[in-house]
């Protein structure tokens, strides 16, 4: 809440000193405040139910600082902002933020009519609502009280809203006329002003150009798709163009697979009868080349997520029909020969694709993390990547290879069980390498040093075996590399234990040392004794009474003493 009454005072002190400005000097920055807006209210991540709620609160606010109510409590009164209004750009704003909760409310409705449909209805009346209210905001700028930047930016606006109205209804044409419209203003409005309002107008160019390519295509342009394809690439049409984009290349597919009769993997080949699994492997070349060219990390693994679950898809579609031929097979006299079918060595097949979609992707985010691991860490109060991150991104890629080695139809490929072999050994011994890293950082020498000798075993072997298996490492990472970095890791840190043990002068010692003499322990014998006379002790030695009873009664009347 805090937040929203300062973007209400950053507008306010626009009109500060109103009273000094000459005709045509009212101005809003309507790009800047919708996008700030957007950015700090919920749209980051794609929140429009939130956006809506702070359009409404802001809304509240500014009736109530203008003193332009709706009515009481008991009764609602409509009043509309006129032209006459005008001698505060709040007022602009006002109509602004009408059109921007319809705005979000539409884009809200949007996404919950993926699963149900009849909001659909309810998405196109809200989204005619906001353009009606950015015509009313272009036809308010109009006046000559308002600058000409704030009458373009009102025109690129009210283009803009056009454009998606028509564009959801697929009126194509119109859609694509509006957006060029909106496209043109904000170029020429980038190149008049300051660089720092100029990126804000190419931003808004860049969000529009895939609509407007998409429109060209459903017209008839059939240059438009691989303009599309570029575009995702570099991650352009993000949000709701994306969805359609992304239907739009399955359709262009499909048209295809009508051709796609069969597929050969490692020396056989299998009808290919799906048309899911069809469009599938039709578009699997173009997706990994997409992933290969990616523009930047996000981009590459929203395209690695994407084929992903076209594979899943895929993947449940064939198992469909599997439960299906098992059925038959039931049904049948024949039984089970013992050999793989066609349709389950195709499903071995997709889950292989799978299986090495998601190393690569691991891979992929664990060069990330090591490159990030290597920079010095900016904020001490933020937790940066750690070993651990990595052990646990090499423990899912040694899960799928653990699955690959026991697909259906390779049990007896042993060419492809030593290449998942080998795979294996080169991704342990980087797991290896990060949890002796981890030992480091707690301290432990004598734990990490035994693990950087078992990395430099698990690397050899890989070497070793590698040369039987031609082209085996060209796709995995270098285990060369990996022995150099961890020779000088174990060299520093024999170094960094040994001299917190000792002093430098003690480091370098002989061992085993050689003996030397040292004198026996002298022997003690007690000669003396031999030669002594002791004197005679009889005085001393008590004399023993006679015994009886005649000593007893002496003893007992005093005779004997």
């Amino acid at each position: 809440m805090a937040a929203d009454k300062q973007n209400d005072v950053k507008v306010s002190l626009m009109e500060e000193n109103k009273e000094n400005l000459p005709d045509g000097g009212l101005g809003l920055e309507i790009l800047q405040i919708i996008k700030e807006s957007q950015q700090q209210h919920g749209l980051r991540h794609g929140d429009y139910q939130r956006y809506r709620g702070y359009c409404s609160r802001r809304l509240r606010r500014l009736r109530k600082t203008l003193g332009f109510k709706m009515g009481n409590r008991h009764k609602f009164v409509g009043k509309k902002v006129t032209v006459e209004m005008l001698s505060d750009n709040r007022y602009l704003l006002l109509v602004l933020m009408e059109a921007e909760r319809a705005w979000s409310y539409a884009m809200q409705l949007k996404q919950e009519a993926n699963t149900e449909p009849r909001k659909r209805f309810h998405l196109l009346a809200r989204l005619r609502k906001a353009a009606k209210h950015s015509e009313k905001l272009e036809k308010l700028c109009e006046s000559p009280r308002v600058d000409a930047k704030t009458k373009l930016e009102a025109q690129a606006y009210t283009a803009y809203l056009t454009g998606m109205v028509e564009f959801e209804l697929q009126e194509w044409k119109q859609a694509m006329e509006a957006f060029n419209k909106c496209k043109t203003i904000y170029e020429k409005l980038a190149s008049a002003f300051t660089e720092d309002l100029a990126v804000l107008y190419r931003q808004r160019v860049d969000e529009i150009s895939p609509n407007i390519r998409y429109c060209a295509y459903n017209i008839g342009d059939q240059n438009a798709i691989n303009d599309l394809m570029q575009m995702r690439l570099t991650g352009g049409g993000g949000g709701m163009m994306a969805e359609k984009l992304e239907a739009l290349i399955t359709q262009a597919r499909t048209k295809q697979a009508a051709t796609m009769s069969e597929v050969e993997w490692r020396g056989r080949t299998v009808p290919v009868k799906i048309d899911k699994a069809r469009v599938f492997l039709l578009g699997l070349a173009d997706n990994e080349a997409a992933i290969a060219q990616a523009a930047n990390e996000e981009t590459k693994e929203h395209l690695y997520e994407t084929l992903l679950a076209e594979c899943r898809d895929t993947i449940q579609a064939v198992k469909e029909e599997l439960k299906t031929e098992a059925k038959q097979r039931e049904r049948s006299s024949d039984g089970d020969t013992g050999k793989v079918s066609n349709l389950q060595y195709l499903h071995s097949y997709l889950t292989y694709i799978k299986l090495c979609t998601l190393v690569k992707r691991n891979e992929s985010m664990a060069h990330t993390l090591q490159a990030k691991l290597k920079e010095p860490e900016a904020d001490e109060n933020k937790r940066g990547p750690r070993p651990q991150d990595l052990i646990r991104l090499y423990d899912i890629i040694l899960q799928s290879l653990a699955e690959l080695s026991t697909l259906q139809g390779l049990e007896d490929d042993h060419t492809f069980q030593k290449e998942v072999s080998l795979k294996t050994l080169v991704y342990k011994a980087y797991r290896c390498f990060f949890i002796a890293q981890s030992y480091v950082l707690v301290k432990k020498w004598s734990e990490a040093l035994v693990l950087y000798e078992r990395v430099l075993k698990y690397a050899k072997e890989v070497q070793s075996k590698a040369k039987s298996l031609n082209n085996s490492l060209k796709d995995l990472p270098d285990v060369q590399e990996l022995i150099a970095e961890v020779n000088a890791e174990k060299y520093s840190l024999q170094a960094a234990s040994s001299s917190l043990l000792y002093s430098p002068e003690e480091i370098l010692v002989q061992f085993p040392p050689d003996f030397q003499p040292i004198p026996c322990k002298p022997l003690f014998f007690d000669l003396a004794l031999n030669h002594v006379a002791f004197p005679p002790l009889d005085d001393k030695v008590e004399q023993k009474g006679k015994g009886g009873l005649t000593g007893y009664i002496k003893g007992i009347f005093g005779f004997g003493s």
